[in-house]
């Protein structure tokens, strides 16, 4: 039950290019992009990419049972988490279609009990996560005792019921499980029915989805994955969750065949009408012009141009993945019986760029430091504040302040891909050939960079004696905060904290940076030279004294 909107400004994604040659067959492009993505040992996961009713590419890695030594099957059924929205908001749509609701009408026309606000909240606003309603799984109330409770939908509202509302509806957008709660319960009161059966006799039988469940641990499912996290390292079983929690927001659980068969059916036309759906595949758009980048139960995307719906689930023990896109009735599951956040987007977009005939191919352009030199700057963002781009050691780095860094490759004039990711940025220049912004290319939304200033000076990485270098190493002492400790191998300098470590590259007497991070450690030595303490500037400035060699 997470969201992943416009996460290519701050993650790390797995490889940028296919290890592919066009001498390969498609199932050969499909597992070059693919083999290294998931390991073999541990949690698995299984690839399946479809067009319509057609299996075009299916593997799997790992174990459905660790302590049982299980291998993974394409067969297994995995919690779906959020992938469950598009169900809900596909039978919200069926009632639509039936005449039975509008998607303009206020919720307490259905829920009468949910507090009056001062302003209209609609059923699309809660589709569209545009409602200004709190996210109950972020309350301090939703805690780990809670998570073991079952609970009605109504208890469900009113844990966030009575919250004031984040903005006005319609003025912004914020993911919010909430309004998917909102529509299981209202759901409910239009058909009389419970949210599992409705969803149960108007999608799973119909559509022969015999793999389907509205999730519940007492169920005998066959085929059922066990749900496993990774915490510091290790594996372990995943903590428990009450699946009446998540209801209509991420309760059902499924295989990647019977995912399959939904996209082919909704492509069929067999469960509601092209003109409804098509308003779930498009970006909702705010009252000032603002698309959001979600429609209705589905984030909007492209891969290689073409449009695209999909959406991640995160639920205990299980992340999951799907994408479809409608023009060319394509869909790819990637459903892994772990939490741990590793984003697919990317792995699924390269398989269906395969698919396509369209794959991506990025190749390096050679430039000289005066030509990467003319991209530094500060640029404002439309969405995400300010980002800054610097020559550091021969190479073009994109960050915010103080967070990770990201190189910037160049593949043809004014275009240059962040590395591990599918995003480019393209440079617009003034008739003067002079760099005035950017804007983002990639598999989401669009966003601009407007130009603040150009002021960055390029940081070039020195060159230090062996024997200064080993005066730094040593433990320091911030005051409050942890212990800082340099260390030296192979000569080059690394600054830790905890397991946290990151390579130090000297640019001025005394002065390093951080090579993958907006930090910058400037050493403090006494008259005599002896290195007595250090500063690191990351946001703010901190000062360490040195306590031990």
């Amino acid at each position: 039950m997470k969201n992943s909107f416009m996460a290519f400004l701050c993650l790390i994604f797995p490889m940028l290019v296919p290890e592919i040659s066009l001498g390969q067959n498609e199932n050969q492009q499909y597992d070059a992009v693919s083999k290294n993505a998931y390991p073999n040992d541990g949690p698995g996961t299984v690839i399946y990419l479809s067009k319509g009713t057609q299996l075009i590419y299916s593997r799997t890695y790992g174990k459905a049972n660790i302590e049982l030594d299980v291998a993974m099957k394409a067969e297994q059924v995995f919690r779906l988490g959020s992938l469950t929205k598009q169900f809900t908001a596909c039978a919200i749509l069926k009632l639509a279609e039936q005449g039975k609701l509008s998607l303009s009408d206020d919720i307490r026309k259905y829920l009468p009990d949910f507090p009056k606000k001062e302003q209209l909240i609609t059923i699309e606003a809660l589709l569209t996560h545009t409602s200004g309603i709190i996210n109950y799984t972020g309350l301090p109330g939703f805690s780990a005792v809670l998570k073991r409770q079952d609970l009605t939908p109504h208890q469900l509202i009113d844990l966030f019921k009575d919250e004031p509302l984040e903005f006005e509806p319609g003025s912004a957008y914020k993911y919010s499980n909430s309004g998917y709660i909102l529509l299981g319960a209202i759901l409910e009161k239009i058909t009389g029915m419970s949210y599992a059966a409705y969803i149960e006799d108007t999608i799973f039988k119909p559509l022969g989805m015999t793999n389907s469940y509205d999730d519940r641990p007492t169920l005998l499912i066959n085929g059922r994955a066990s749900g496993y996290e990774q915490r510091n390292g290790r594996y372990q079983n995943a903590a428990y969750l009450s699946m009446t929690l998540p209801y209509a927001a991420g309760s059902l659980a499924s295989t990647a065949g019977d995912l399959q068969k939904w996209y082919a059916a909704l492509n069929d036309g067999k469960f509601i009408k092209p003109e409804l759906l098509r308003k779930a595949y498009t970006s909702y758009q705010l009252g000032n012009g603002t698309l959001t980048g979600y429609g209705y139960g589905w984030e909007t995307g492209n891969v290689q141009g073409i449009s695209s719906v999909k959406h991640i689930g995160v639920i205990n023990g299980f992340y999951t993945y799907a994408a479809y896109l409608p023009e060319r009735n394509l869909s790819i599951s990637i459903l892994r019986n772990c939490d741990n956040p590793t984003d697919p987007d990317i792995l699924a977009s390269k398989m269906l760029a395969i698919a396509l005939g369209k794959p991506y191919d990025y190749k390096t352009l050679m430039m000289t430091i005066p030509e990467l030199e003319a991209y530094q700057g500060v640029y404002r963002l439309t969405s995400a504040g300010e980002y800054m781009i610097n020559l550091q050691d021969g190479q073009l780095m994109y960050y915010f302040l103080g967070g990770s860094k990201t190189r910037l490759i160049p593949y043809e004039k004014d275009h240059f891909i962040l590395e591990n990711s599918l995003t480019s940025l393209i440079f617009e220049k003034d008739q003067s050939g002079q760099v005035q912004g950017f804007r983002t290319s990639g598999t989401g939304l669009s966003h601009n960079g407007i130009l603040q200033h150009n002021k960055l000076q390029t940081r070039k990485k020195i060159s230090v004696p062996a024997k200064l270098m080993q005066s730094y190493v040593g433990k320091y002492q911030f005051k409050p905060g942890q212990l800082f400790e340099i260390t030296m191998e192979h000569d080059i300098l690394y600054g830790q904290v905890g397991n946290d470590r990151k390579e130090l590259v000297p640019f001025g007497k005394h002065q390093f940076f951080a090579r993958n991070l907006d930090a910058t450690i400037l050493f403090t030595v006494d008259p005599k030279g002896k290195v007595i303490g250090l500063s690191k500037i990351q946001n703010s400035e901190m000062t360490a004294k040195k306590i031990s060699m």
